[in-house]
């Protein structure tokens, strides 16, 4: 089998025994690993310009928690990815909303 040189997500590191959701816990080691920081803020280029970490990376660390959680307990609540009180965040880094309007072809 030719080598892609991706990693697969089942080499990852043995998963500790309070996971209840392996595959949760799996992708979300593999999107943390992907928004590591670097110098300048993270270093995915989803990201370019963010700091870190990023949202990406704190929504990672959520379904880590949540995948530790057994059935039945609630889940962890989310982290917030901005610290409080460090003013307006950017809403359209990233992604396409409700505030960007809408352009047609003339």
């Amino acid at each position: 089998m030719p080598e892609s040189g991706t990693e697969r997500f089942d080499a990852s590191p043995e998963r500790p025994d309070e996971v209840t959701d392996p595959l949760l816990w799996k992708l979300a080691l593999a999107v943390a690993d992907a928004h590591a920081p670097d110098g300048d803020g993270c270093a995915n280029l989803a990201c370019a310009g963010q700091g870190w970490p990023c949202a990406a990376w704190n929504n990672a660390q959520h379904a880590l928690r949540v995948a530790r959680s057994a059935p039945g307990e609630p889940a962890p609540a989310p982290l917030r990815s901005t610290p409080a009180g460090s003013g307006p965040v950017d809403p359209i880094v990233g992604w396409s909303t409700a505030l960007v309007p809408a352009t047609t072809a003339a």
